[in-house]
């Protein structure tokens, strides 16, 4: 362990927990920690474990379904992940070597990640979602040498080939090793030499909104330390009770419910459950006390469904992530909870780039301002820094909290870090107090009688119809305009798919539409989403054109403006 390393970090993390209300200050001053080695887990985690009062703070909360709770002090987390790094180590895990984790909500799972930073090893994260397919893709490009997975999904892995080291946790499973059985191991660990800041930690296989996942590889600095930008996004300081809604497996997994709460001192909240349950999960919170919320906003939708004055000790620090937030449910919050939720932007290959941060004006749309640590320029198509475009990270400050590259892609990482830029593939406009407001992602932005649409601005419109829980806006191919809006709708609770409510809607939008941006054709289905949440427009892209070919074609379930005369140009 470094003491200099530890003290190096702690700076860092006070100044952003000293200014967390003051934005200006923050970002004038802040300066990334410089460090050459560095071990999370050891210099950080352990560290703040065994000193008072955080080492007897709970660490992990989690609330099962049933009213069943796990509840570990920080000092329990780390012995109990010296224990399993003990086990695996003795069990072959070797510094470099990289393991598969595919487990829930559960303590074992953070009890790995630990582990596994303490040992030196790479982890993969893996949603319990995926299939013999997938984890053949995982195993097989991310050259995994461990997995470690539930018990209920070792047959998954019948028919992934490979020599790797089996772990089951939960019941015995013949010819897998029983993670219970570290529970065997001494506490204590060392090292076996020292964890340089530019090692390998973590590899995310991408949710592949638009393509095959890519491998996003980061380092043992550019998430635990690069997730101060997130810890101060969120405002969470020591003793805060922090309630993500995430699924393991994912990157805001580790964005909120391991390195910025933990970096924070704060408690890593889990409400498990199989379904959900809006009143639910606001009676947990109630009941525990949660002072920090994050959802994305499929979860802020469908809580705005609920009573939201249900919940009668309202979170005092409430954030969005995932996908821009609609106008729409910033306010039904804030009328009910009086609190405002704080929109936020990063992604997969980063921590939070651009945010709303604790303390500062909130404009209606607007997903905040570049973090402390982060330059931020919106580049044109010409490749000029402007007042609108593609939203991309400046290289000649480069954050810690930006990803080393693509693994084993050379050529895609260099498109993407081209002309001393990182390109984000996504497309805002800023306004003259530095406000960003998020367009789209490139791929997903439009033209429709030659003007650009931006499928999220019509998507927030959408929303405030209360007929309308979810909607995804895409072009569909019209011989006049080139391409019209159309919107695919899922329903709120109590409405009907049918044309009186296609009309509704189609009018509403009218009414609140440039003509230009009007919604020309609507249908009532499903949105496709990636095992993440995250709206695959590219799939519906993909059916509009295939299916109006012949722009006459029509397909049950669909309305146009057309079919209502009084609606008619």
């Amino acid at each position: 362990m470094s003491s200099g390393a530890t003290e190096t970090f702690r700076a860092a993390r006070d100044f952003l927990l000293d200014h967390r209300t003051d934005y200006l200050r923050a970002t004038a001053e802040f300066d990334w920690p410089a460090l050459t080695e560095f071990n999370w887990a050891l210099d950080w985690f352990d560290v703040v474990a065994a000193t008072e009062p955080t080492a007897s703070r709970p660490a992990l909360w989690i609330v099962e379904e049933d009213g069943s709770e796990l509840r570990w002090t920080f000092a329990e987390v780390s012995r109990r992940s010296d224990q399993v790094a003990n086990w695996l180590r003795a069990n072959g895990v070797r510094r470099g070597d990289r393991i598969v984790l595919m487990l829930g909500n559960q303590g074992e799972l953070w009890l790995t990640i630990l582990a596994a930073m303490k040992l030196g090893a790479v982890l993969i994260p893996a949603s319990t979602l995926l299939g013999a397919a997938d984890l053949r893709d995982r195993v097989e490009r991310g050259r995994a040498a461990h997995v470690v997975v539930r018990s209920a999904d070792a047959p998954k892995f019948a028919d992934v080939p490979g020599s790797y080291t089996r772990v089951a946790v939960g019941e015995p499973v013949d010819g897998w090793l029983d993670f219970a059985d570290a529970e065997r191991e001494p506490a204590g660990f060392s090292p076996d030499g020292v964890t340089n800041a530019d090692d390998t930690l973590l590899l995310y296989f991408t949710s592949g909104t638009t393509a095959r996942p890519k491998l996003v590889t980061h380092t043992h600095v550019s998430y635990p330390v690069g997730h101060l930008s997130t810890m101060y996004w969120i405002g969470l300081e020591p003793g805060d009770v922090h309630l993500n809604i995430s699924s393991p497996g994912w990157a805001k997994h580790a964005w909120s419910n391991v390195f910025a709460p933990w970096n924070a001192e704060a408690t890593v909240f889990i409400h498990n459950y199989t379904r959900f349950d809006a009143l639910g999960l606001m009676s947990v919170m109630d009941r525990c006390a949660v002072t920090s919320f994050c959802a994305p906003p499929t979860v802020w939708r469908m809580l705005i469904q609920a009573d939201l004055n249900a919940l009668r000790t309202p979170p005092v620090k409430v954030v969005g992530a995932g996908e821009p937030l609609n106008p729409e449910v910033i306010e039904q919050v804030s009328k009910a909870w009086g609190v405002t939720i704080r929109d936020g932007f990063g992604q997969t290959e980063t921590s939070v780039q651009v945010a709303n941060t604790p303390g500062q004006p909130v404009k209606p749309g607007s997903m905040g301002r570049a973090l402390p640590g982060f330059g931020i320029a919106l580049i044109d198509a010409a490749g000029v820094p402007s007042d609108e475009g593609e939203i991309c990270v400046d290289l000649s400050r480069r954050p810690v909290g930006l990803m080393t590259g693509y693994a084993d892609d050379e050529e895609r990482t260099a498109e993407v870090m081209r002309d001393g830029y990182y390109h984000t593939g996504d497309v805002g406009a800023r306004d003259a107090d530095g406000y960003i407001t998020y367009v789209g992602r490139s791929d997903d932005v439009f033209k429709a009688s030659d003007y650009r649409i931006s499928p999220f601005e019509l998507e927030s419109v959408l929303i405030e119809h209360e007929a309308v829980a979810e909607a995804a806006v895409v072009p569909s191919p019209d011989p006049i305009r080139l391409s019209v809006p159309k919107a695919y709708v899922v329903l709120a609770a109590g409405h009907s798919p049918d044309a009186v409510t296609a009309r509704s809607i189609l009018a509403f939008a009218r009414e609140n539409l440039a003509p230009y941006k009007r919604i020309r054709r609507l249908e009532f289905a499903e949105l496709p989403k990636t095992i993440s949440g995250k709206i695959r427009r590219v799939e519906l892209r993909g059916r509009e054109h295939d299916v109006h070919a012949d722009p006459e074609t029509r397909v049950a379930g669909e309305y146009r403006e057309e079919d209502f005369p009084d609606l008619r140009d």
